[in-house]
């Protein structure tokens, strides 16, 4: 579509601005938002309170509950009104961890890089023992998984150039390097093979602190990833993840025990012959470590949980070698305090508002996750998004930018287990395109950052392309920042980021999409994700973006198109055997929007034909429909 054709689009959608008491055009709230972010920021001193203070914040954790505290008093002093915390069921117990102390004793002494695993125990005060290298037998990749990536694109729209590929395939300088042994490759995993295995090391496992795996040789990369995508990359088409058409499958089952089987019947075995505690590589350079792991939330009978730790990669190689090359015992003493909070079953959604005028009861929305992983700080995933959303409503407060909308912020939990906080969210607020509550027809978008720091280079609008192009309005005003283009997007599957559950609503989520800096290189779910790791001038640029596109749908005479009953794309399909693979335990009771049983879902078209929301729903789908029959 031309950039001529989107701007008559959105001309026809808009009435921008109409005359509304002393409300200023887009370019004039351009420059009074840089001037006011410019002037009297606020951003990097709530990221600092979030990171600084109250960080990690583990769903259901101490730590995340006293930030939420204190993000719902602070938003009170700055005059947000109905702030308050909205509660969903987890329906796992919250954790934290305390104290932590690793140390090597003989034959040499050294203080280890460690994270605690969450949900799992703590070892009851110190202990000591030996090193107990285990490679328990491991099945296949599953299809599509044959390696680790190590190049750094981070599985974006970008990849390698023909250059950097002649680089990986011949790093350093010429002749080439001498080849590297070919691994071996593994078969399915029996029952008697394991058994059989287990046996052989269970004389050795009482007592000791386990190493579980082989140490992961790490590649050197000689392509690191850019810290900014190039202009021509970003005009590439392209959205935001979760945001394509795809219909889940149904899963192939796999020919002998699954790793998950594995591990849970060495766990169990380890425990129940006298293991101390377990270690795993986290297979990362530089010292990076690696936890995004909820380890059953310590519920799964089929899967007990030792304490455990993940240790970096150099320290763990050191002690591998040692134990397995030169046969040198080598003794740790570790010391980990966890604890569990039976209080976290129940979780907390932060929301706040300004309120609009004379259309109040229709809302633009903003947000970001506050919940984080507990090896660090949680400040690229996502203080920064949240904080953006944050600063964005308080800009317009403070400078009384009349709004005819109410604009809403929502800070979620639950997102890095699995979308829960916004899915409940939406579920309890909205509903579903196929069941909408009166809500529904009400939320005019929801905007959405979660990439790490860099400011936004492009979007992705669940809708019609008369939904990109009304987000364009606003977001054009932003060339001069680098930002490209908002592509529209029909994907109702949950994935990656909050904005995915409005939608799977079919709702019209707003995923901003960012330049790389170090997110999926160093940052993401590591022990590197701290308020260091901000870059402050992009964080204060997307603030600006996102508070003049919430003025800007907040003031329009229509609100944002939406995919007509006729043409919405389909819920996503149940994956067949889903329910017998979910593990042992409690579950926590929140799931996206998906087909009934016994549908077939229909052919739509791409793009889908725009509508008013009372327009887009209800919609139904038949049992046996058959694909391309409208309904």
């Amino acid at each position: 579509m031309t950039r001529r054709l989107i701007h008559t689009i959105a001309a026809g959608f808009l009435m921008v601005l109409p005359a509304m008491a002393q409300a200023p055009g887009l370019p004039d709230a351009n420059s009074q938002l840089r001037a006011q972010e410019t002037k009297d920021s606020q951003l990097m001193w709530w990221l600092h309170e979030v990171t600084d203070v109250y960080g990690p914040r583990l769903t259901g954790s101490p730590g995340l509950r006293a930030a939420q505290d204190f993000a719902v008093a602070q938003m009170k002093k700055w005059g947000f009104t109905n702030v308050h915390l909205e509660a969903w069921n987890f329906n796992h117990p919250g954790w934290q961890n305390w104290e932590l102390d690793a140390n090597t004793v003989t034959p040499f002494q050294q203080p280890l890089n460690v994270r605690a695993v969450a949900w799992t125990p703590g070892t009851n005060g110190p202990v000591q023992g030996p090193v107990v290298v285990i490679e328990p037998p491991q099945p296949p990749p599953p299809a599509g998984l044959a390696g680790r990536g190590g190049g750094g694109f981070g599985g974006r729209t970008e990849g390698p150039t023909p250059e950097q590929l002649a680089a990986i395939q011949n790093p350093g300088s010429a002749p080439p390097p001498m080849p590297t042994a070919k691994p071996a490759e593994n078969k399915p995993v029996t029952q008697a093979d394991l058994d059989a295995y287990l046996a052989s090391i269970k004389d050795k496992v009482r007592g000791a602190i386990i190493f579980y795996g082989p140490h992961i040789e790490v590649p050197e990369n000689f392509v690191p990833a850019p810290l900014r995508r190039s202009d021509e990359s970003w005009a590439q088409p392209g959205g935001r993840r979760g945001g394509f058409p795809l219909q889940r499958g149904p899963a192939t089952p796999p020919e002998g025990l699954t790793a998950a089987e594995i591990t849970g019947q060495v766990n169990k075995f380890l425990i129940d012959n006298g293991a101390l505690a377990k270690v795993t590589d986290s297979g990362r350079a530089y010292g990076i470590i690696l936890q995004q792991s909820a380890a059953g939330y310590n519920e799964n009978p089929n899967s007990p949980n030792l304490p455990t730790l993940v240790m970096g990669n150099e320290d763990y190689g050191r002690i591998y070698r040692t134990t397995t090359i030169d046969h040198i015992a080598v003794t740790l003493r570790l010391n980990i305090k966890n604890q569990f909070y039976p209080e976290g079953r129940t979780v907390y959604n932060v929301v706040g508002e300004l309120p609009g005028t004379d259309k109040a009861d229709e809302v633009v929305m903003a947000g970001g996750h506050f919940d984080s992983w507990n090896p660090a700080t949680g400040a690229t995933d996502n203080a920064a998004g949240g904080s953006v959303a944050v600063e964005a409503l308080r800009l317009i407060q403070t400078l009384k930018l009349p709004h005819r909308r109410t604009l809403r912020v929502a800070l979620w939990s639950g997102e890095e287990e699995g979308l829960y906080g916004s899915i409940a969210y939406v579920a309890q607020h909205f509903g579903s395109a196929e069941n909408p509550k009166p809500e529904w027809f009400k939320l005019d978008a929801y905007l959405n950052l979660d990439d790490g720091t860099g400011k936004p280079r492009g979007a992705s609008v669940f809708g019609p392309p008369e939904a990109a192009a009304m987000v364009a309005t606003s977001m054009d005003h932003f060339k001069d920042w680098g930002f490209n283009s908002v592509n529209p997007t029909v994907g109702r599957q949950t994935g990656g980021t909050d904005s995915t559950s409005f939608n799977n609503a079919g709702l019209p989520g707003v995923g901003y999409s960012q330049d790389p800096f170090d997110y999926n290189s160093y940052t993401h779910h590591t022990s590197f994700d701290t308020y260091e790791r901000i870059y402050e001038p992009d964080m204060r640029e997307a603030a600006v973006e996102e508070a003049l596109t919430l003025y800007s749908l907040a003031n329009t005479d229509q609100m944002v198109p939406r995919c007509s009953a006729a043409t919405m794309p389909p819920p996503p399909t149940p994956r067949a055997g889903a329910a017998a693979a979910r593990p042992g335990g409690p579950v926590t009771p929140v799931q996206e929007f998906m087909l009934p049983a016994g549908v077939t879902a229909p052919e739509r078209p791409n793009p889908c034909t725009a509508s008013a929301p009372a327009q887009a729903a209800p919609v139904s789908w038949s049992t046996g429909t058959a694909p391309g029959k409208e309904q």
